[in-house]
């Protein structure tokens, strides 16, 4: 997401609401609800970045906002020579860091403005559905960031809400940011795909590559694709037995649908020259 994601709680304590549903941030709810992929494009828009970023065994890989960590996994699957999770919520952090079991594993408190890692101490920097919820200053020191961790010729990947088409006017641009905030409760400032290309070449980096997905998080296919069966079925079952989450939920999809036509799921790979 932070992020269309992304501090969520850890998993399994999605089966009660102990804060007022309808003041929850939009993607603490959903992972209390059950939703573990929270990202806008989907686990399919994920696993493009990831290969796309072709990691390697001989890796150094960096992970802002991991959130409930099916990202990581997937990326641990790859057997990084090393990989570290940024994350500012400890909750969320200590869920990442107990299934880390590899001595250059590890997942710490912190900020991705401000990592405190090593310069060029990385060869894959990634991040997803959190850009989107920070403002353009923060959005170019977390960018900038990623450009001080990555040694030359180190990628970085990001999946993010983008607003469609380039050209859309900045009145309506601003009317789906303002209504999207109120609804999930977090703020939102996607940007179109030349927007998004420009920030990363403002900071320096080469863009190499992009790909899109539409934004379909809360559409009944695209729950199913990324949940499984059995999960998909059992979130269902939470939004329908809680009152106020089913509001709330109906609510973003009908949001989410009012203007589908100008929201999209994108990903870049970047390269440091």
């Amino acid at each position: 997401m932070k992020t269309l994601t992304l501090c969520p709680p850890a998993a399994g304590a999605h089966d009660s609401l102990p804060a007022p549903a309808h003041k929850m941030p939009g993607h603490w709810l959903l992972a209390r609800l059950g939703k573990r992929v929270l990202r806008p494009g989907g686990l399919e828009l994920t696993r493009v970045m990831l290969e796309q970023l072709d990691i390697q065994p001989r890796d150094a890989v960096v992970e802002f906002a991991p959130g409930l960590g099916v990202t990581a996994r997937l990326t641990l699957s790859r057997q990084p020579a090393s990989y570290t999770a940024l994350e500012r919520d400890e909750v969320a952090a200590k869920e990442v860091q107990s299934y880390l079991t590899g001595p250059h594993q590890r997942c710490q408190l912190g900020s991705a403005e401000q990592t405190g890692l090593p310069e060029q101490s990385a060869t894959v920097v990634y991040g997803e559905a959190m850009l989107t919820m920070q403002g353009p200053e923060q959005k170019r020191r977390i960018v900038a960031e990623a450009f001080r961790l990555l040694q030359p010729g180190g990628r970085y990947g990001i999946h993010e809400l983008s607003l469609t088409p380039d050209d859309l006017p900045e009145a309506v641009q601003e009317d789906i940011s303002r209504e999207m905030s109120r609804n999930i409760h977090v703020g939102a400032r996607p940007l179109s795909a030349r927007e998004w290309r420009e920030l990363l070449t403002d900071a320096g980096f080469r863009v190499e590559s992009e790909a899109t997905a539409p934004m379909h998080l809360l559409e009944p296919r695209r729950v199913v694709q990324d949940e499984g069966l059995f999960r998909a079925l059992r979130f269902v079952f939470n939004v329908l037995r809680t009152p106020e989450a089913r509001k709330r939920v109906f609510s973003m999809r009908r949001m989410f649908r009012q203007h589908r036509r100008h929201l999209a799921a994108i990903s870049f790979i970047a390269v440091k020259p």
